[in-house]
């Protein structure tokens, strides 16, 4: 007997972690893909609704039809038991090595190639991108953190705070290492 939990895509668990924080149709989970899952996982539009498919198939979740806008039926979405089940089993499974595929770190790389005022001013927008997603991970912080919930490890909100507080960690790394790049370039030019 094949477990069909085994065949669920890790889109399908991001889509069951949305799920299982509160129902919604197909495009407001587009939407919540976006934000916050897209601040460290991306889908297109498009790989959405067939994996949305996929999970009702496999009894993952499972819909009831709402009136909607649109000429085709509105499907409301929410995770079931064994949905659950599966993905509190993947959470805490076995971790798998992530491909890594970070352009900043690959332009950097090659940074050798342009004179210094042009390096200079990449990681200047380097630092500008990492300083503007740090003050908006700040604002979502504060608006999370005084919520009654997001203490406690069993409620979605402790979730949002320390994913939250990770990428607010990352970017304050980011910058740091954006100011000892700034750094090397001058000495190097002195």
């Amino acid at each position: 007997m094949t477990d069909p939990a085994a065949a669920i895509s890790n889109l399908g668990f991001a889509i069951l972690g949305l799920l299982a924080r509160r129902e919604s149709t197909g495009y407001e989970v587009a939407q919540r893909m976006r934000r916050p899952i897209g601040y460290f996982w991306t889908a297109r539009h498009s790989q959405i609704y067939p994996e949305l498919n996929r999970l009702d198939a496999a009894g993952m979740v499972e819909h009831e039809v709402i009136d909607g806008a649109g000429p085709r039926p509105t499907k409301r979405y929410r995770i079931t038991e064994t949905g659950r089940a599966a993905l509190a089993a993947w959470v805490v499974g076995e971790l798998e090595p992530q491909p890594v595929r970070d352009l900043e770190v690959l332009r950097l790389w090659s940074i050798w190639t342009v004179d210094p005022e042009a390096a200079d001013d990449l990681i200047g927008r380097l630092e500008d991108t990492h300083q503007s997603v740090l003050d908006r991970y700040l604002e979502e912080l504060a608006e999370v953190a005084g919520q009654p919930g997001a203490r406690d490890p069993a409620n979605p909100l402790f979730a949002t705070r320390i994913t939250l507080e990770g990428g607010i960690r990352s970017r304050r790394t980011a910058l740091e290492w954006c100011a000892w790049m700034r750094a090397e370039l001058a000495a190097a030019n002195r």
